[in-house]
């Protein structure tokens, strides 16, 4: 009996053991993901970088693998669904601040709202002035906030607005029902005869974005569940719900599409499980032309 427990408790620890290696590993890496769709209106095709998440992560000095990822896909613009930089009063936000400037020398940036963003542009009695360090850090004319506000890029006929939700729609444990109206209210009508992007960081409310009317949403938030199973998924959003039903990749709801990004960086627990950070690199195609005989 005591052979058997002394088996199954190495068992178990060796198990531990190589689980927490791929965490970390899984943790410190990222790949780079290709997408494409055709899209509605598009009136030429383009290819951007996609990101979200980062949370100050760094990948080598200056976040060099990052700047040499990117470089190689050289993308038309850069759009950004939230959560680069962490909302805790004494994080350092230098890592976020020094690649997004960098990038912008060379690249157009947009740069959506995401819950860490807002909550240190909300929360001033926790984190000050924060959020206004930021803003100001962040110099070059390229970078473009959409804090519930919209771009066109006509060379391609795209809208690109990015949501900045209320926090209440962060909820813990449960999905908060979004109010009637709200995005018309908070962001406006899509915009007619464009392809509409919406830079919208949690993804629970993909539903709601479609019957706003987005072409293409682009989403974050739930880190890929963190750790990822067979055939279950994502295990965890950050709302503490198991097994998130949007949890990374491609979803179609009606006429709409999302591509929920899984993160290129983390916070808090500093590990990923079978569940590497991801760089999406998206091509958009007008849609297929259709011959009538």
């Amino acid at each position: 009996m005591n052979n058997i427990f002394w088996i199954i408790a190495i068992v178990v620890i060796a198990a531990g053991i190589a689980l927490l290696i791929v965490g970390i590993i899984d943790g410190n890496r990222f790949v780079v993901v290709q997408e494409e769709f055709a899209l509605p209106n598009i009136t030429k095709e383009c290819r951007f970088v996609f990101i979200s998440d980062l949370h100050n992560k760094v990948y080598g000095k200056g976040n060099y693998k990052l700047i040499n990822a990117i470089k190689e896909i050289n993308p038309d613009f850069i759009l950004i669904a939230g959560d680069l930089v962490t909302s805790r009063e004494k994080e350092d936000m230098t890592p976020a601040i020094e690649l997004i400037n960098t990038l912008s020398k060379d690249y157009l940036i947009y740069y959506g709202m995401g819950n860490h963003e807002t909550k240190i542009k909300v929360r001033r009695e926790e984190f000050g002035d924060k959020f206004d360090t930021l803003k100001k850090s962040i110099t070059n004319p390229n970078i473009i906030f959409l804090e519930n506000q919209c771009a066109i890029l006509q060379d391609y006929n795209i809208a690109i607005t990015g949501l900045e939700l209320d926090l209440k729609y962060f909820a813990h444990f449960r999905i908060q029902p979004m109010e009637k109206n709200y995005l018309n209210t908070t962001i406006g009508a899509p915009k007619r005869g464009r392809c509409n992007i919406l830079l919208a960081h949690n993804p629970d409310y993909f539903p709601d974005y479609a019957d706003w009317g987005a072409d293409l949403v682009l989403s974050g938030h739930v880190h890929g569940g963190i750790m990822r199973l067979p055939v279950l998924g994502g295990v965890i959003a950050p709302s503490y719900r198991l097994f998130p039903k949007y949890d990374g990749g491609t979803f179609k709801e009606k006429n709409s599409t999302m591509l929920l990004g899984r993160g290129i960086g983390s916070h808090t627990l500093p590990l990923r499980f079978f569940n590497p950070a991801e760089l999406y690199e998206v091509t958009l195609t007008p849609p297929p032309h259709i011959y009538k005989e």
